[in-house]
């Protein structure tokens, strides 16, 4: 059996030579699956961006088949050459049973279209809520055209993923379609990779408004006790937030703003963690979440997918920063308090989110058609 990962992002997670390039959340989860097929028998393919890679190269046993580079072609007519035509190149070149792809986006219909022509089957993983929502895809211009496209290519799904209930009822109430709840993955660290916590509050994401990073460069004023790190790179089209984040954090004793770090690194950083925060105003289900929890670091979110930190006692839910900074400093002073949260949610990760089950999850669906 043949499965291919369509991923534009992912040759960075997939090649910790390029780790210093951009790559998401997503990229994260598609590689950690992809190595996780490949370890249950499957034939596993990709498909990046091109990055001066030989076409075909085979990396830890994953094939990775290339698209167009950034910038190629010209301007309007590159969306069919060399865009489109390098991606269904790719896709053949894979000659896949099932394609993977995940975000919405272009390549949701292109895959689509493909898979439907070929009589293959195809999977699309929700990355957002607004993937959910029409009109508020993370979709770049032209939205319109990228808009209908991705839509052809969502109801034309074999099977869609979901994170969480909320996106599932959101996919049925704007949609009216089915989806399966499929946890996330993330990498189990090896034995004995525990650090020193000399990381009082960590912050990671890509800088981007609903991240939310200036909320991050507030706390750190309001805890000035307490050393805050702060990792993350620029993306494209937010660059003057990231230069406004970068300055401002530089006026903060307490705080280390270090920027964009690889993912074969950044691992690291949550080791050495005590406790993690996030503060954006809308999520699917971050990776940051799994990265911490397995490391056993709770996590302070405003934002609880399907209520899962405060149910499961997996980290705080505040209600803005001033309750943020409150709680912080009420658990980051009990060290009793601390070592028990750092227990429940590792164990609560281990037990719910290893690659393998996860994989299972997919497989169990490709083996029922």
């Amino acid at each position: 059996m043949k499965i291919c990962f369509v991923g534009r992002d992912n040759y960075p997670v997939l090649n910790p030579l390029r780790g210093e390039e951009y790559f998401g959340g997503e990229s994260v989860q598609q590689t950690l699956l992809a190595k996780a097929f490949r370890d249950k028998g499957f034939e596993v393919s990709m498909i990046t961006k091109d990055h001066g890679q030989p076409d075909g190269e085979v990396i830890d046993g994953i094939r990775v088949w290339k698209m167009m580079r950034d910038g190629a072609g010209w301007p309007v007519v590159r969306f069919i050459h060399p865009r489109m035509t390098s991606l269904f190149r790719a896709f053949k070149n894979a000659d896949a049973d099932v394609y993977f792809q995940s975000c919405a986006g272009v390549f949701t219909g292109a895959t689509a279209r493909y898979c439907g022509r070929h009589s293959r089957k195809f999977i699309f993983r929700i990355a957002h809520d607004t993937d959910c929502i029409p009109g508020e895809y993370l979709i770049g211009r032209p939205y319109w055209r990228d808009s209908r496209i991705y839509e052809y290519g969502l109801k034309r799904a074999g099977l869609i993923s979901a994170q969480s209930t909320i996106q599932q009822d959101l996919l049925k109430k704007n949609f009216g379609l089915p989806s399966r709840l499929i946890n996330m993955a993330v990498e189990v660290p090896k034995e004995g990779s525990k650090a020193d916590r000399d990381i009082d509050v960590l912050w990671v994401n890509n800088i981007r408004p609903f991240k939310r990073p200036e909320l991050a460069v507030e706390l750190a004023r309001r805890i000035p006790g307490r050393r805050v790190v702060m990792i993350g790179g620029p993306i494209e089209g937010h660059r003057d937030l990231y230069h406004s984040i970068k300055q401002a954090s530089a006026k903060v004793e307490n705080l280390e703003y270090i920027g964009q770090v690889p993912y074969s690194e950044v691992n690291g950083y949550f080791q050495r963690a005590k406790v993690f925060v996030n503060t954006s105003d809308s999520e699917g289900f971050p990776n940051s979440f799994l990265q911490a929890w397995i490391r056993g670091v709770p996590v302070f979110s405003f934002f609880d997918p399907d209520g899962l930190i405060a149910r499961n006692g997996l980290g705080e839910v505040p209600e803005d920063v001033e309750d943020m900074a409150a709680r912080l400093e009420s658990v980051l002073s009990d060290s009793q308090r601390l070592k028990q949260l750092s227990y429940d949610v590792e164990q609560h990760a281990l037990a719910h989110y290893s690659p393998g089950s996860v994989a299972d999850q997919y497989i169990d669906w490709i083996e029922s058609v």
